[in-house]
């Protein structure tokens, strides 16, 4: 299916929001997979910048790379639900990078390729992640290009 058709089939959403994404996951998932696939499994889901932040946290402290693996995988699942497309093309895993702020707040980052494509339907988006002992759990919100909505229905 072609990806600009696609949204013309949807019904037109009055309001700010266009699209919310949410994953929750075990981090033991994510180990299995990382130790199964010998680091291929990292270096197939992160992007450049933060397959490097990876490997430090690696060398320094391997359950929190593993957290931080696992939050990667949750925040680029939960964008693919909010766009509505999941990991299809054009949003694949290493197109969409999660990078920390100075002050830690998490960031998407989108290759050109998908940029260009997510700019024709999307404007602002925002990522929430949290972890807890066991579990990562990543929300995504993004919202309408056009601003001029029309909420009477």
């Amino acid at each position: 299916m072609k990806h600009d058709n696609f949204y013309s089939l949807l019904p037109k959403i009055s309001g700010p929001i266009a699209g919310i994404g949410v994953d929750i996951l075990y981090t033991s998932r994510i180990e299995k997979a990382l130790t199964r696939s010998c680091m291929r499994f990292a270096e197939k889901i992160l992007g450049l910048e933060e397959l490097q932040n990876f490997y430090i946290r690696r060398n320094k402290n391997i359950k929190k790379s593993i957290k931080f693996l696992s939050s990667r995988f949750a925040a680029k699942e939960a964008f693919s639900k909010a766009v509505g497309i999941g990991i299809n093309i054009p949003v694949r895993w290493k197109e969409v990078q999660i990078i920390n702020s100075n002050n830690g707040r998490p960031t998407l980052f989108l290759s050109p390729k998908l940029f260009s494509w997510y700019n024709k339907f999307y404007g602002k988006f925002h990522v929430s992640i949290s972890d807890e002992s066991d579990m990562v759990i990543a929300f995504v919100v993004i919202e309408h290009k056009d601003k001029s909505y029309n909420f009477s229905n």
